[in-house]
């Protein structure tokens, strides 16, 4: 995302936040969680082919390193880490972050405030996640909870809890049901062509979940290089 008043030609990479010259120093924005290694890792395995990333969550050492030093470049151009989207959308509005990483209802809610804003899934793609109700193997009433996920999954409850959370429903017959009707288009549910090009959230762990067996960093060490990376 990024503001149109102070960002002139319109970014389609996630080069521009990367970039050392970029002009805006200072007015960077980025996401504050150890997995925003994942991005810097999505966006190498675009950029530079040579380190053969083929999943940004399942990193060997020298792939972990590369990321990790990015981020530590990028470092000097940022102005804010958020992981609270109120904070996000109040620096934006402020007008101290101009551009970098955001989530849909952000930007939502800065036009609804006419704030200047545009978004676009960068070049490279992404990352994401889907929210998800998941039942205890030690639930005190198993029967109940799975008639509450029954009931979450329905395209009515569906359609309420992805408009008041800001997200796209799982059901897609929840868009029948959406008080926004251009709701499921905002979010772009039911478009493959853009997920497919949205790298889910998954946790890092020693097993690269290939024929590499245990050569990938796990997340433990995701969490001290977030901490070192940032300062």
């Amino acid at each position: 995302m990024w503001n149109t008043k102070d960002v002139k030609t319109a970014p389609d990479s996630w080069g521009t936040v990367f970039d050392p010259n970029n002009p805006n120093k200072g007015k960077i924005t980025a996401y504050d969680d150890p997995i925003y290694i994942a991005d810097a890792a999505l966006y190498l395995s675009r950029t530079q082919p040579n380190l053969k990333i083929t999943n940004p969550y399942e990193l060997t050492q020298p792939q972990f390193d590369a990321a990790v030093s990015l981020l530590k470049k990028q470092r000097p151009l940022i102005g804010q880490y958020w992981n609270d989207y109120t904070k996000s959308q109040a620096a934006f509005t402020q007008g101290d972050v101009v551009e970098g990483t955001t989530w849909q209802v952000i930007a939502n809610l800065l036009a609804a405030d006419k704030v200047p804003i545009k978004t676009v899934l960068p070049k490279e793609g992404s990352t994401g996640w889907s929210d998800t109700w998941m039942l205890s193997t030690k639930a005190d009433h198993p029967n109940c909870m799975v008639k509450w996920m029954n009931w979450v999954e329905t395209p009515k409850i569906n359609a309420q809890i992805a408009e008041w959370f800001g997200e796209a429903p799982a059901n897609l017959k929840a868009c029948q049901q959406t008080a926004d009707k251009s709701h499921c288009d905002t979010f772009k549910a039911g478009n493959k062509q853009f997920y497919d090009q949205v790298k889910f959230w998954a946790t890092p762990t020693k097993n690269c979940r290939d024929n590499r067996g245990n050569q990938c960093v796990d997340y433990s060490k995701w969490v001290q290089a977030w901490t070192d990376i940032k300062g």
